[in-house]
C-alpha cells in the first residue's frame, strides 16, 4: 500500500488493520499535534491532508528511482495523543508509540509541529544509537528557550544536541534563513556541524548542487541518519500552508534534488512537519509534502531492490 492509498484507507474505515502492518518494511504514521507553535496553529490537521493529497501517487512508479513503494508500505494511522496535556507528556506518548513502530518498520512520521521531532529522535537513538541528522528548515530551531518557555517547536535541535541524541559533527541544516541572534542561528556550525543557508543555495539546482551534496554525503558517511523536513524550508510560493512562512526559501525542485541524491545515505527514518492546511492554497503545500515523502520512500525501496538483485 502506497502513501497515496492512505487517503483512501482513511475514507473507508481504515481497512488496513494494525496487524496488516506486520509484514511491511515501511510505515507511515500521523502525529497530529501542534500545541507548541509560536505563530499560526493548524499543523495537527497536516497528516490527513497529506494523505488526501497523495491519492494520485497510489500506484505510480517514481520517475527517477523507477520503483513504487506499493508492496512495502502500510499506514499506521494517527497516534493517539493527550493533546491537552503538558508538552512533556505529549512527547512521552509520541516516543513510546514511535518506539513500537520503529521496532518493526522503517517509519515516516507526518506532523504536526516540529516539536514532535525530539521524541522521535529519542526513540530512534534508543534503537540505532547516536544519529546523524539532516534538517530542512527555514528556522534553526536551536533557541535555548521558547519565548520564555523551556521547550517548543523552536528548541528541539538544541535539545537533541544537548541530550546527545545526534552527533553535532554529523548534523546538517539546509534552507535556514529566518532572523535570530547569532548564537542560535550558527549554533549547529559552532558545534561542528554544517549549515547551508537558503541564501547560499539561491539559483542552484541539479549539477549546481553537486558540491553541497557531495560534502553532505562525506560528512554523514555510513552513520545511521534521521531526516526531518519542515515544509517551511520551501519558499511560501511553493508552500503557503504553514505556520511560520519565511520568504526567500528553497524551491520544490531543489528539495527534490536533495532527496533524490541523498537517498543512498543510511536513513533510519523521516518526518515531514508544519503543514497547516488552513493557510494552504490549491493544496500546494500538502501536494508538495506528499511528493517529498513519496520520493524519500521510493529512494529507500530502490536500495532494497538493489540489494535483492
Amino acid at each position: 500500500m502506497t502513501i497515496g492509498q492512505f487517503a483512501y484507507a482513511s475514507n473507508t474505515n481504515h481497512f488496513l488493520a494494525a496487524q496488516a502492518l506486520v509484514s511491511q518494511a515501511f510505515a507511515v504514521c500521523g502525529v497530529p499535534f501542534d500545541g507548541a507553535v509560536t505563530n499560526r496553529p493548524g499543523a495537527r490537521f497536516g497528516p490527513q491532508e497529506i494523505r488526501r493529497a497523495s491519492l494520485m501517487l497510489c500506484d505510480g512508479i517514481h520517475p527517477y528511482f523507477n520503483v513504487s513503494p506499493l508492496e512495502y508500505l502500510g499506514d499506521a494511522e494517527d497516534m493517539r495523543l493527550p493533546n491537552a496535556s503538558p508538552l512533556v507528556q505529549v512527547r512521552d506518548a509520541i516516543a513510546s508509540q514511535a518506539a513500537l513502530l520503529m521496532a518493526k518498520h522503517h517509519c515516516v512520521f507526518i506532523g504536526g509541529d516540529h516539536s514532535i521531532t525530539l521524541p522521535l529522535l529519542r526513540a530512534a537513538k534508543a534503537r540505532y544509537g547516536k544519529l546523524a541528522l539532516i534538517h530542512f528548515d527555514a528556522h534553526c530551531d536551536t533557541w535555548a528557550d521558547h519565548f520564555g518557555e523551556m521547550s517548543g517547536h523552536g528548541t528541539w535541535t538544541y535539545e537533541a544536541i544537548q541530550e546527545g541524541l545526534v552527533d553535532p559533527i554529523r548534523t546538517v541544516q539546509i534552507g535556514i534563513r529566518s532572523s535570530g541572534d547569532r548564537a542560535a542561528r550558527e549554533y549547529v556550525q559552532d558545534q561542528g556541524g554544517a549549515i547551508y543557508t537558503a541564501r547560499s543555495l539561491r539559483g542552484k539546482d541539479g549539477e549546481a548542487l553537486a558540491a553541497a551534496i557531495f560534502e553532505i554525503k562525506a560528512r554523514i558517511g555510513d552513520s545511521p541518519c534521521y531526516l526531518t523536513l519542515d515544509i517551511d524550508c520551501l519558499d511560501p510560493a511553493f508552500a503557503p500552508g504553514t505556520g511560520t512562512p519565511e520568504p526567500g526559501g528553497l524551491t520544490s525542485a531543489q528539495l527534490l534534488t536533495f532527496l533524490e541524491e541523498l537517498a543512498t545515505l543510511q536513513f533510519v527514518g523521516m518526518d515531514c512537519v508544519e503543514v497547516a492546511p488552513a493557510y494552504d492554497h490549491a493544496e500546494l503545500t500538502s501536494q508538495a509534502a506528499a511528493a517529498f515523502i513519496w520520493t524519500y520512500l521510493s529512494g529507500q525501496v530502490k536500495k532494497i531492490n538493489i540489494e535483492k538483485a
